[in-house]
């Protein structure tokens, strides 16, 4: 057994020789989960002692952290937009960025049950999201991984929604008559990249996008054309280096650049 406070010194520092730049929050939040208290409580009581149960869970937990895997994989869940999602190997976790990308979709004069495509949905957190905030709407959810739709489908029942689930490359095939929005969080990182120890336990479908990031962006703008409808807006993201790039394909298909923010921008039907 072990007091509750030498155990989250000895872990914050495993963590740090494995070099985890957040190693105290690490912890911090992997006794949270595990005896259920708050943080304020678990900084109070550093007296209380661990159960030898507890502290074989726990150390556990901190020697996957320490192999740089992911906080929410070992977790099992993260939080987007003040929801919680199921998250596992086969998705990216959902990014703090990403949020803009809601922001900016409730902000645009929609019609008034819009049918919105989350292509390349991973989590589904995009397509839930939108969802659960613009109302009433249609989301549909694609992705070409079975492992990652499993995981937006298990996300789509427990927010209570009945969604369709689609396993695609993107829009490829026949889909529903029209989309008036496509949400498109798809692979950009460029493939020469140097990702971080985390980002490397993610699947590298979901990442890394070509030379320069954006060929699966490529791919999705020449799909599109191949249907007789146009979306009224198609909301991506990317690095900010990159949207230049992305701006020039989208108009070559039609599309101009309505608005940005930070990794996100929006285009709509020129």
């Amino acid at each position: 057994m072990i007091a509750l406070g030498e155990f989250l010194t000895q872990a914050t520092a495993q963590l740090e020789a494995s070099n985890i730049g957040s190693a105290r929050l690490d912890v911090l939040i992997l006794l949270e989960d595990q005896l259920v208290k708050e943080r304020s409580w678990i900084l109070a009581h550093p007296e209380v002692m661990l159960s030898s149960p507890q502290l074989k869970r726990l150390n556990k937990l901190i020697g996957r952290r320490a192999q740089h895997e992911p906080l929410a994989y070992i977790r099992g869940f993260s939080e987007f937009y003040g929801r919680r999602f199921k998250v596992n190997k086969h998705v990216l976790e959902p990014r703090p960025e990403s949020e803009t990308m809601i922001d900016l979709l409730k902000k645009l004069k929609l019609p008034s049950s819009p049918k919105i495509a989350d292509v390349g949905t991973g989590s589904g957190c995009l397509g839930i999201t939108a969802a659960l905030e613009i109302h009433p709407s249609v989301v549909d959810l694609y992705d070409i991984d079975s492992g990652a739709l499993a995981v937006a489908r298990h996300n789509e029942h427990m927010h209570e929604l009945k969604l369709e689930v689609h396993k695609r490359d993107l829009l490829n095939r026949p889909v529903r008559p029209s989309y008036d929005i496509i949400l498109a969080n798809l692979p950009y990182v460029p493939n020469s990249w140097n990702i971080n120890e985390a980002a490397k336990a993610e699947p590298r479908i979901a990442i890394f996008g070509g030379k320069d990031g954006l060929d699966v962006y490529r791919r999705l703008f020449q799909q599109l054309e191949a249907y007789s409808w146009k979306s009224k807006y198609i909301l991506t993201e990317s690095l900010p280096p990159q949207q230049i790039g992305l701006e020039k394909i989208a108009k070559a298909h039609g599309f101009k650049q309505l608005k940005s923010k930070d990794f996100i921008q929006v285009f709509t039907a020129s």
